[in-house]
C-alpha cells in the first residue's frame, strides 16, 4: 500500500517536474514524453553513483531528486551505489557541517529507500570517506571523515542482507536475491594487502560459491574513462591484477563511480560498469563524441541468460536510453584498453588493433583484450 501511494505521488511529481522542464514544447509534445520501462528480469538493480554538489553541500541537484521520484516506477530489488553519497575531503569543514552533510542524505536519499523497503548497497567515495593513507604516519589523511562515515552507517540500516559487516562501512558483502555483493574500499588508488587477502577469502566462502552470481563495487574504476580522469590515482593501482583477481574468482561485473561518466565495459571475462554521475560535474569520455551526461542505470539480472545483464540507461535530462551506439567502441586509457559491453577483440578492426599496439608498446597483452 505504502509503495502504491508513493508510487502515485512519484507520477505526480513527474508530471509537474515534465511541465516546467519543458515549458518550451508544445502540449502535443508533452503529452508524448514517455518513460521507456525495460523488460523485468530475475533481479533487477537500480545503479546510482556520485550524488553530491559542492564541497559542502546539503543540496542535491535535479537530477538526484528526479531519480529517487522514479524509483517506484523502475522497482528495483535493489539499489547501489558507486559513491560519493556526500561532499567532503575539505579539511576546512567543520564536524557539524560534514554532520549536516549526512543527515541530508539521510533526509532526502537514504530515508526514502528505507521507507519502500529496499536494500541499499553502496561503497565508500573520496568525498564521503577518502582511504587516502600516509604510511609514514600510520594514519588516514582523512580520519576525521571516516570516522564520521562509519558513526552515520553504523546509526542508520541499509536494509541489506550482511553476509561479513566486520570493516562495514569500508568494506563488506552481502547477499541479495541469490547475487553475492562484495563492497571493498576502493576510494583511494589503492587496495591494501589486507583487504585484497579478505576479498579471496569472501570470493571463495562457500556463500558465495552457491550464489547464481557475484557482483564487487568500488568508487575507483580499474581504469580511466573520463576526461581529466585518466591518470594515476584517479584509478586503481595494478589494473591488470585486480581485474584478473576478480575474474579468477568469478566475479561478473565491476561497478565504480568516481569518472562521472558512463560507460558499459569489459576486460576480458569481466564486465565493468562505470556508472557514471547523477550529481555535479559531468564528464565527457576520452574518445568518442557523446557529451557529459547525468544518468542512472537499470540492471535486469536474467540467470538463464548466457549475459546474466542487460542494462537500460537513461539520460536524467531527457530521460531518454543512452544506446551502445551513441559510445565509443573502445577505451584507450593510460593504463590499457577496454571494449564496450557489446564489442569483442575478435570485432576490432585492424586499425583498431594497430592503435592499441601503438599505445601500449610495453604492454601488447592489453591489446589482446
Amino acid at each position: 500500500m505504502k509503495k502504491n501511494i508513493f508510487l502515485l505521488w512519484a507520477i505526480a511529481s513527474f508530471c509537474v517536474w515534465s511541465f516546467s522542464s519543458y515549458a518550451f514544447n508544445t502540449p502535443t509534445e508533452i503529452s508524448q514524453q514517455q518513460i521507456y520501462q525495460p523488460p523485468r528480469g530475475d533481479v533487477r538493480l537500480l545503479v546510482i553513483s556520485d550524488l553530491n554538489s559542492a564541497y559542502g553541500s546539503t543540496e542535491y541537484e535535479q537530477e538526484v531528486h528526479q531519480a529517487l521520484k522514479l524509483v517506484p516506477f523502475w522497482d528495483p530489488d535493489v539499489v547501489l551505489s558507486g559513491g560519493d553519497m556526500i561532499a567532503g575531503q575539505k579539511a576546512s569543514l567543520s564536524n557539524a557541517e560534514v554532520k549536516a552533510m549526512w543527515n541530508a542524505f539521510d533526509a532526502q536519499i537514504a530515508k526514502p529507500l528505507r521507507d519502500l523497503d529496499i536494500p541499499f548497497g553502496f561503497t565508500i567515495g573520496n568525498h564521503d570517506g577518502s582511504g587516502s593513507f600516509s604510511s609514514r604516519e600510520n594514519r588516514f589523511f582523512h580520519q576525521r571523515d571516516r570516522d564520521l562515515a562509519k558513526e552515520y552507517w553504523q546509526n542508520h540500516n541499509p536494509k541489506v542482507n550482511f553476509i561479513d559487516r566486520t570493516h562495514f562501512p569500508f568494506y563488506y558483502t552481502f547477499m541479495e536475491k541469490d547475487i553475492f555483493f562484495l563492497v571493498w574500499d576502493a576510494s583511494f588508488r589503492n587496495i591494501s594487502s589486507q583487504q585484497l587477502t579478505w576479498a579471496g577469502e569472501a570470493l571463495q566462502s562457500p556463500v558465495a560459491k552457491q550464489a547464481k552470481m557475484r557482483i564487487a563495487i568500488g568508487h575507483l574504476p580499474l581504469y580511466g574513462v573520463a576526461t581529466g580522469r585518466d591518470r594515476e590515482g584517479e584509478v586503481l593501482d595494478e589494473a591488470e591484477f585486480l581485474q584478473n583477481f576478480l575474474e579468477l574468482n568469478d566475479v561478473h561485473t565491476y561497478i565504480s563511480g568516481h569518472h562521472h561518466a558512463y560507460y558499459p565495459a569489459h576486460k576480458r571475462n569481466l564486465q565493468m560498469l562505470h556508472a557514471g554521475v547523477l550529481g555535479g560535474s559531468a564528464r565527457q569520455l576520452i574518445a568518442g563524441n557523446s557529451q557529459p551526461m547525468k544518468n542512472v542505470t537499470v540492471v535486469d539480472i536474467n540467470f538463464d541468460n548466457p549475459d546474466l545483464t542487460t542494462y537500460t540507461t537513461y539520460d536524467m535530462k531527457t530521460l531518454k536510453i543512452i544506446n551502445n551506439s551513441q559510445l565509443p567502441r573502445l577505451l584507450m586509457a593510460h593504463n590499457g584498453m577496454i571494449l564496450r559491453r557489446d564489442v569483442n577483440v575478435q570485432n576490432l578492426s585492424t586499425s583498431e588493433k594497430n592503435a592499441c599496439l601503438a599505445k601500449y608498446p610495453l604492454n601488447p597483452y592489453t591489446c589482446e583484450n
